[in-house]
């Protein structure tokens, strides 16, 4: 016999409970009844903006400025599409994940699928955080040049300055306290912190620009993409990914719906926190790219590295940097609350939330995060990292499953132009993957090619 608390909670087959605030047991956190819709908001702005707005400037820039921006407008009017197919699919099955609305449509298997990718697309995320956090603190070198971190320029080189001491100091230190919280909502606070400090990069970067562009030291942008033979064409391909990997939020649509005092919400926020999101990646590629041009690296981070032609650019150039790897902490929990509860739904499908098991919930998340610490050690390009990730996990998150759920219809409840859409979502997505991980693995062999040679 089970203990009644194991009896009570053991999940079904078809539906993984998580924490919800109207569950009939004692609530996690004395005092909680339930997440505001600014708290709400700011969780999933969050999820949303984390590195991929450093990122999204080098695909504007391979883009061309107009279709590039353009790109970022439909990625945002996509994302509201995919979430809202997953919300009403969420009302038609009385769902309470992601896992389970696939389940409900797909079976066991198709859960098991999506499962996979969210943790294959959160593990890859938390890596490319963690390496951005490292280069920031301590610095990073390529092609034999070392670019120094903040660290290092302030204190020097010392042991407590490298990469494996500073990274593990914030694993205890800032990560070890904010991965623990068991209520998603827990994190509203520094979550409005994390958006207000990638607003301060974007009014950094727009002060800038505006500066250099008044005293003439830059001209106009590359308004067109630059295709001087096929190849540069289908090159462009591989921005796709990059502009899914930025508004990739929908493994964290239930944790953070299931906890509002008012689940109705759910859709005012997605729409809400997209509208922010969008506004702050058209603001941060448009000014990226007037200001570095053809110069905009794959992590536009490191053109802060330099000198600005400015007045005080050094300081800038510390406070920018600085601001954005406490952004980068701060949405590292957000983005490890769902990578958690789907890697307990994959290893202990059956047994109580993992909320309330202390003895699961603290070793998995010991395990996950030496695992992750590891592995930032190993990941060879932020560029690289989300064009794999971004073309296999990520467009199946964010584009394939939504887009499957609508044309599987087993409630019968989406209509013909919901059905075209989801047609061309997964058209859109299984094309550009493709050429997109052809593109990089043919960059690969050509790179090893001429190291060789």
């Amino acid at each position: 016999m089970l203990p009644s608390v194991d009896r009570k909670y053991r999940r079904s087959p078809k539906f993984t409970l998580l924490a919800q605030k109207d569950d009939n047991y004692e609530p996690l956190e004395a005092g909680f009844d339930g997440a505001s819709f600014s708290g709400a908001v700011f969780n999933l702005s969050t999820t949303i903006v984390g590195a991929g707005i450093m990122a999204l400037p080098a695909a504007v820039k391979q883009l061309g400025m107009i279709p590039g921006l353009i790109m970022i407008v439909i990625g945002s009017m996509l994302t509201e599409f995919s979430i809202d197919i997953i919300l009403k699919f969420t009302r038609a099955s009385k769902a309470s994940t992601y896992p389970d609305v696939v389940g409900d449509a797909f079976g066991g298997a198709g859960k098991t699928l999506l499962q996979v990718c969210i943790v294959v697309n959160n593990l890859g995320m938390l890596v490319v955080y963690m390496i951005i956090i490292g280069d920031v603190l301590s610095g990073t070198s390529s092609g034999g040049v070392h670019h120094w971190g903040v660290m290092e320029e302030w204190f020097g080189q010392h042991w407590w300055t490298t990469r494996s001491c500073l990274l593990l100091l914030t694993t205890l230190v800032v990560f070890a306290p904010l991965i623990s919280f068991k209520h998603v909502d827990s994190l509203r606070y520094t979550s409005a912190l994390s958006v207000g400090l990638a607003i301060v990069f974007v009014v950094i970067t727009a002060g800038v620009a505006i500066i250099k562009l008044m005293n003439g030291s830059i001209g106009m942008p590359r308004l067109m993409p630059e295709l001087v033979d096929q190849a540069s064409f289908w090159k462009l391909f591989t921005t796709i990914p990059i502009l899914v990997t930025a508004y990739i939020c929908h493994h964290n649509i239930h944790p953070i719906k299931n906890e509002l005092k008012d689940t109705t919400q759910m859709k005012s926020i997605t729409r809400t926190s997209l509208a922010l999101c969008s506004s702050v990646y058209i603001a941060t590629s448009f000014f990226s790219v007037l200001l570095f041009g053809d110069q905009t690296l794959d992590d536009v981070l490191a053109n802060f590295d330099g000198n600005l032609g400015i007045p005080y650019g050094s300081l800038l150039n510390d406070v920018v940097r600085v601001s954005y790897g406490i952004h980068l902490m701060l949405v590292f929990p957000i983005v490890f609350f769902s990578l958690r509860l789907n890697i307990d739904g994959l290893l202990f499908p059956r047994t109580i939330p993992i909320a309330f098991d202390n003895k699961r919930f603290f070793t998995v998340t010991a395990a996950l995060m030496g695992f992750i610490f590891l592995g930032a050690n190993y990941v060879p390009s932020i560029w690289d990292a989300f064009q794999f990730t971004g073309a296999t996990a990520t467009i199946s998150v964010g584009f394939i499953f939504p887009a499957g759920l609508a044309l599987r219809d087993t409630h019968g409840i989406v209509t013909k132009n919901e059905k075209l859409l989801s047609w061309i979502m997964i058209l859109l997505a299984v094309s550009s993957s493709m050429i997109s991980i052809s593109s990089d693995i043919y960059s690969i062999f050509s790179s090893n090619n001429d190291v060789e040679s």
